[in-house]
């Protein structure tokens, strides 16, 4: 495997917030001065790299640290740290990355950026002067985080100004920036279009506030949601507020909702949102069929599941709550006469060390399960199961699996007779996938399995 991990720089300061220097003295006569302070901030925007581990000084200081998570501003001692990076990896963490020392100066603020995708990722360094916001205004710092976007302008405006008649505040390409600049503190609009072309906008922040007092950091970074719910937009942009990170997603981003038939003696039905009946969502939906990814706004939402073209036959009545640039499953699991929604959150975006394969235990004749998943030709007997006792309507949530070949196997709990399985698998880098274990249609036995990919489709 390639060593996904090229950025020291790009990630070690996340390991600072460990280190304290404790509460601060007056220095005794003759005394040399307090040494001087420097701020860092760091972001993980490098979309499809892991996640991983900051050790300083030997200890680990923050953990599981992902895609789109920044740091809040650290305040150190200028000076030189001991900093290793360790990569959160399916066979274990390995350290990818040091020991080794960094030094930085005082009376500064560095914003470390990991971007670029997991084959070619690095650190863009951003230093700036550690000077006061001005009384009434916010401090912008803006980054092109998203190699795979051309050159850009970027337009701060009042909301709804007109762009063919504003100028932008600059144009940039990737790894570039724009500012630090200060705008009086008030409502605005931050549009992304393309280089002179005000028309082509490629994200809409909608009217944002910014506050007296605010020091921003943002990096344009890629959009990871389904093209169809992501309201067009390839970025995103993630905030530096000096507490911690933000998304600000582009106006219209929608929430993505799927649904899975797992009912196996229910007939044809169809799904129906907020009581419109004269337009399901979905109609004439049969056993062991998926429908989505479905772009839809965000908000609380009534879902009934009818028998298909019969309004008054409602087989599942359930309230559900979608947030903005969230994926989710929808499940009728279950016999018709116990019919059940399980909503589950997806996670869809790709890992280029990895795959993410998820287990959801939905057949109605099997109890309590052990779950093997183990290379081909294993004797499940010489070996414990990947997860034990896991009830009918449980999920497994996501498991990182180095690419290759795979054998599924269910057992009911405490034995090792295969209910599903030995059923193979081949994972690559990069997959997402679903896998839902189900019951013969009408019921019982012999058990099988819905297999699909979590990935946004391609647009």
């Amino acid at each position: 495997m390639k060593n996904p991990f090229k950025l020291l720089l790009a990630f070690a300061a996340f390991g600072l917030a460990a280190c304290d220097s404790g509460d601060s003295v007056a220095p005794f006569a003759g005394e040399p001065p307090a040494p001087l302070t420097a701020d860092i901030q760091v972001l993980h925007a490098s979309f499809d790299a892991p996640p991983v581990n900051i050790l300083v000084n030997g200890s680990a200081a923050l953990t599981n640290v992902d895609y789109k998570v920044g740091s809040g501003r650290l305040v150190l001692n200028e000076g030189t740290y001991t900093i290793a990076v360790e990569g959160i990896l399916p066979g274990g963490n390995a350290t990818v990355i040091g020991p080794v020392d960094l030094t930085f100066d005082g009376n500064t603020i560095t914003s470390i950026v990991a971007v670029g995708d997991v084959a070619n990722i690095q650190p863009v360094v951003v230093t700036q002067p550690r000077d006061p916001v001005s009384a009434g205004a916010a401090r912008l710092n803006v980054l092109h985080a998203t190699e795979a976007a051309p050159q850009v302008d970027v337009f701060v405006t009042t909301p709804g100004a007109d762009l063919t008649a504003s100028a932008p505040v600059g144009s940039f390409s990737f790894t570039e920036t724009i500012g630090p600049a200060e705008v009086p503190a008030g409502d605005y609009q931050i549009r992304v279009t393309l280089a002179g072309d005000p028309a082509t906008v490629v994200y809409d922040s909608g009217t944002v506030a910014l506050n007296d007092g605010d020091d921003l950091f943002i990096a344009a970074v890629p959009n990871t949601l389904p093209p169809a719910a992501a309201a067009g937009s390839p970025i995103s942009l993630t905030l530096l507020t000096g507490a911690g990170s933000a998304d600000l997603l582009t106006v219209g981003t929608q929430a993505s909702l799927r649904a899975f038939h797992a009912s196996p003696d229910a007939p044809l039905v169809d799904i129906v949102v907020n009581d419109n009946f004269a337009a399901p969502l979905v109609e004439d939906f049969g056993y062991t069929e998926i429908a989505g990814y479905v772009p839809v706004d965000a908000g609380d939402y009534n879902l009934k599941v009818t028998v298909a073209n019969d309004p008054g036959v409602i087989a599942i009545d359930a309230d559900v709550s979608l947030a903005a640039g969230q994926s989710y499953d929808v499940l009728a699991i279950g016999p018709l006469a116990t019919i059940a929604p399980l909503v589950l959150n997806d996670d869809p975006r790709p890992v280029g060390t990895y795959a993410k394969v998820r287990i959801v235990h939905g057949s109605p004749t099997a109890a309590d399960v052990d779950i093997y998943v183990a290379a081909p030709g294993t004797d499940i007997n010489t070996i414990d199961p990947a997860f034990s006792t896991v009830p009918f309507g449980a999920s497994t949530g996501y498991v990182n699996l180095p690419e290759g070949d795979y054998e599924v196997t269910v057992t009911p709990t405490g034995t090792k007779t295969a209910a599903i399985g030995p059923a193979p698998f081949t994972f690559a880098n990069g997959d997402v996938f679903t896998v839902v274990a189900r019951d013969e249609a009408g019921g019982g036995a012999p058990l099988n399995v819905i297999v699909t990919s979590d990935l946004p489709p391609l647009p």
